[in-house]
């Protein structure tokens, strides 16, 4: 049987992004991330919210975007597998933490007036949310001053009706990474 190692999720940063360099030249950014899931309780009829708190690491290109133009409280969709960390802690227990390896970030808007990337940012309706994606190589940093826009987001139809093509989107195989981990 073929294994199949997947994950996709969207959150919020919980931390600003941990960028490092390898020396080899190798560019890593490690990432927090928090997921919440709202459910009722059943039994007593209260909402319960649930949180879920991921470390993601992304490599190369990716990772020198994420740290240039990511910051805590982003929403980002995650795209990549999950790895199993183990070491020995100072007393020399085993210890063990699951992390995702992303293939693709997609930077998200937090909520439709927050236009500080709308510069670069695409509006897409998906019909129940309106969110952006912003394309890391144009985006404006994060240290530059927003750009004053209406409050009302324009919603724009980009895909073309028949294809279903964005204009000027370039589908891109996901991440490789070379690494014996």
């Amino acid at each position: 049987m073929a294994d199949f190692n997947r994950v996709i999720i969207v959150g919020n940063l919980t931390r600003n992004p941990d960028y490092k360099q390898l020396p080899s030249g190798q560019g890593v950014c490690r990432l927090g991330l928090a997921a919440n899931r709202q459910f009722k309780n059943r039994q007593t009829g209260e909402n319960v919210q649930e949180v879920c708190f991921v470390d993601v690491d992304v490599w190369g290109a990716q990772a020198e975007s994420c740290n240039q133009y990511l910051e805590k409280g982003r929403a980002v969709l995650v795209e990549g597998r999950l790895k199993l960390d183990t070491w020995q802690d100072a007393e020399g227990n085993p210890r063990s933490k699951h992390s995702i390896v992303a293939d693709r970030i997609v930077f998200l808007n937090n909520n439709a007036s927050d236009e500080t990337y709308a510069g670069a940012a695409a509006s897409t309706n998906t019909g129940s949310s309106n969110f952006s994606t912003v394309n890391a190589g144009a985006s404006t940093p994060k240290k530059a001053a927003p750009v004053k826009v209406a409050t009302k987001p324009k919603v724009e139809r980009l895909a073309d009706e028949e294809s279903g093509d964005l204009p000027g989107f370039k589908d891109e195989p996901p991440f490789q990474d070379d690494l014996p981990f």
